[in-house]
């Protein structure tokens, strides 16, 4: 059955062809909608391939009913197919970097209108981990029935095939590399715009937690007037089964090796503050509604989305040295801690 089309899906698509010549695109699997057909979910690569290169990957779309974070990253996508055709800067960044995009990770959740994938489970309560420390009643994640949300899925099973397929490209282009970052598109925590990083299933600091700390400095140095709270997620709340949290475990597995994973959580509570008439649509909760707004986010986060790929294709210029690892992991337990 030919699935029904989804705009963000066919926005996506039209970038794939547009780019052909720089873009390597593939499906890394299908997700059935009993009803309305089977959705591909897409990675696109492109820049330097070779493992010694950096990377950057962007993500969106893992909760279906957020479809703004899909939009942000597909307009990212879109700008660099662009500046392709023109910009020589660009092309020789590419050339010591590696991009990589998942911009719809939940297509089922997004033609369904809901929060978790076709079979009830929200894929960022999916991953096996489990929280140290007690989290909210539901919101952290429950088992109890996928008819409730922050459904965790089954215990003992397998991950969801999205998951699975985030899982197999994080191995393969990121954790694969001496250095990545990446970052998750989402929304709806919130009236403040929110770079959230691990953990979120425990308040101890993360492994890097030096590493992230020389991140937000380099931003903060460079963009004196940003819009974002940077933290990490424990301070918010915990939570089981955290997808980026298990990923970030499995690189320190390897070591000499860093991932610093960020999760982009736009204050949705902004739009609905300008507009109260969006609390009457669950859409309008998690996206903004009226033309202009939307554009408006979709311009603001660019910068951001930009910043990490300089900052990666460059992070041997900013990375704790041994002589300052102690300074910047000391700071980081001061600012966060």
């Amino acid at each position: 059955m030919t699935a029904t089309k989804l705009p963000e899906l066919e926005a996506l698509e039209r970038i794939i062809e547009l780019g052909a010549g720089w873009l390597h695109a593939r499906v890394v699997c299908e997700v059935s909608v009993p009803g309305q057909g089977n959705y591909p979910v897409y990675v696109i690569t492109l820049g330097n391939p070779a493992r010694e290169a950096p990377a950057v990957g962007y993500f969106g779309g893992v909760h279906g009913l957020e479809r703004i974070g899909a939009e942000v990253v597909i307009a990212y996508l879109h700008s660099l197919v662009m500046r392709l055709q023109w910009d020589s800067t660009l092309h020789r960044q590419l050339e010591n970097l590696r991009l990589v995009f998942m911009p719809i990770v939940n297509p089922g959740g997004m033609a369904l209108g809901t929060r978790a994938n076709p079979g009830g489970v929200d894929l960022m309560r999916n991953a096996p981990v489990q929280a140290t420390e007690a989290v909210p009643f539901l919101v952290g994640g429950q088992r109890f029935s996928a008819g409730l949300p922050w459904y965790r899925g089954p215990k003992d099973q397998s991950m969801e095939a999205e998951n699975q397929a985030v899982c197999e490209v994080v191995n393969a282009e990121l954790l694969s590399r001496d250095f990545s970052l990446s970052v998750d598109c989402h929304s709806g925590f919130g009236a403040l715009d929110r770079l959230w990083f691990p953990y979120a299933h425990k308040r101890a600091p993360m492994v890097h937690l030096a590493e992230m700390q020389a991140l937000k400095e380099i931003f903060v140095q460079s963009h004196s007037y940003h819009r974002y709270l940077i933290e990490p997620q424990s301070l918010q709340y915990l939570a089981h089964g955290d997808l980026w949290d298990y990923l970030h475990l499995q690189s320190c597995a390897q070591p000499g090796r860093i991932f610093l994973p960020l999760t982009l959580e736009m204050g949705s509570w902004l739009w609905v503050k300008k507009n109260p008439r969006q609390l009457f649509s669950r859409h309008g909760i998690f996206n903004p509604l009226i033309e202009h707004r939307q554009q408006r986010v979709l311009r603001q986060h660019q910068l951001l989305l930009d910043f990490l790929s300089r900052a990666a294709c460059s992070h041997n210029l900013w990375l704790p040295t041994p002589a300052t690892r102690a300074h910047h992991h000391a700071q980081a337990l001061q600012d966060w801690y």
